[in-house]
């Protein structure tokens, strides 16, 4: 069996932790696999990266800050790749280039174009295990580029769907996924197994053990994922086909999602084709936009509220300045101390009421929600931040996910 294994920054945090994920690639090989590992940059490095770039310059050049922090992962892949010979088991290290990663030429949040497999393939064919800095790639002009947040998970899918693997394994510091996150929590329950778009869905929304990136990936490539923890035996949670999963749940879990900030738009020109306007800007240079409100007034003009991610918030407030500036706004406003809490779970689709217990709920603990976004799958809702924790227990008793 070919499998993908891929570690995190805390489970490769230190010399003695890689040497225990050295132990665990044994393992796998000596049960006859075939194995691909890809590996983050260690805990604290990448961050380490920033700081040195930050010491020259506030806003650093990305292409030069791609070529700067794909350097903690190979250090990783490197060391492990060490460990391992040092075994006895024969290992390679490999860039992002060497494993044939192309991307487009976003700097610092690339996407990944195409994947040529045959050099791992060739390694594989030689009996040796392959270790793949994550987080990167290059692009058609051979410039070093980074996936961005996510980024080794979306290298691990891509290489799985690329060589065809049995099986991709997403090694974190906890279990598996939750049906909520159990330091709000504690009575969350982790899952056997869970939907691609059930996944999506808590990964877009906040959920922190994979971002939506990958499990959108593994969707497109038909990847089978589990997720589990590098520093225990327990079983993970698969991420596979709603049709292979035997029976779905009403509610498979609550999201919360802290890194979202509103941005309110007053007296917008009334004009045709002006949200095209604003929201094509926007995704040109690569804002990510969640949810949308728009209403009108009586004098010609329409007010938008709209989410972003607090990371691309300063991107959006320079965009919205050049429609202020073309006097095409009146006024706009920013906010931070929003989030955004959801319910996910497949089980929506034939069951009715869910929304209504949703919103009853934060009513009974005077929660005012500001915004609501809902699909077949998903119910979202934007409230102030201080009340976070406990629309996630609220939500997360209402739904009796605990029992």
């Amino acid at each position: 069996m070919l499998v993908v294994q891929k570690y995190g920054g805390t489970s490769v945090g230190d010399l003695e932790r890689i040497q225990n994920v050295a132990n665990r690639v044994s393992e796998s090989v000596d049960e006859g696999h075939q194995v691909v590992v890809v590996v983050s940059a260690m805990s604290g490095e990448t961050n380490k990266l920033v700081g040195y770039a930050e010491h020259y310059s506030d806003e650093p050049l990305r292409a030069e800050m791609d070529m700067l922090l794909s350097s903690g992962e190979r250090v990783t892949s490197a060391l492990l790749s060490i460990a391992l010979n040092e075994m006895g088991y024969e290992a390679r290290s490999m860039s992002g280039r060497r494993a044939g990663i192309v991307t487009d030429e976003f700097h610092t949040k690339a996407r990944i174009e195409s994947i040529d497999p045959e050099p791992m393939r060739q390694v594989l064919a030689a009996g040796k295990v392959i270790v793949v800095a994550g987080f990167q790639g290059v692009n058609d002009d051979g410039e070093v580029t980074t996936l961005g947040r996510g980024g080794s998970d979306l290298s691990a899918v891509a290489i799985a769907g690329a060589l065809e693997a049995d099986l991709c394994e997403i090694y974190t510091d906890v279990e598996g996924i939750y049906t909520t996150d159990p330091r709000i929590e504690p009575k969350a329950k982790k899952l056997d197994e869970i939907s691609y778009d059930e996944m999506l869905e808590l990964a877009s929304l906040g959920a922190k053990v994979l971002q939506n990136r990958s499990v959108e990936l593994a969707k497109k490539l038909n990847v089978n994922l589990v997720t589990r923890s590098s520093f225990s035996d327990a079983e993970g949670t698969l991420i596979t086909k709603e049709e292979n999963i035997m029976e779905a749940a009403l509610v498979s879990g609550i999201a919360l999602d802290r890194n979202q900030a509103r941005v309110s738009l007053g007296g917008v020109i009334d004009r045709p084709g002006i949200a095209s306007d604003i929201f094509g800007r926007l995704a040109e240079n690569q804002v990510n936009i969640d949810m949308i409100i728009q209403t009108s007034s009586n004098d010609g003009t329409t007010n938008m509220d709209f989410t972003v991610p607090i990371g691309e918030l300063n991107d959006a407030k320079r965009i919205v300045d050049a429609f202020i500036a073309a006097e095409e706004i009146t006024s706009v406003s920013f906010d931070e101390n929003i989030c955004k809490v959801s319910i996910v779970g497949v089980g929506m689709k034939s069951h009715t009421g869910v929304a209504a217990t949703a919103f009853s709920t934060m009513a009974n603990e005077n929660i005012n929600i500001t915004m609501i976004s809902t699909s077949e799958i998903k119910v979202s809702m934007v409230i102030d931040e201080k009340y976070a924790e406990l629309a996630v227990r609220s939500l997360h008793g209402a739904y009796k996910l605990d029992q």
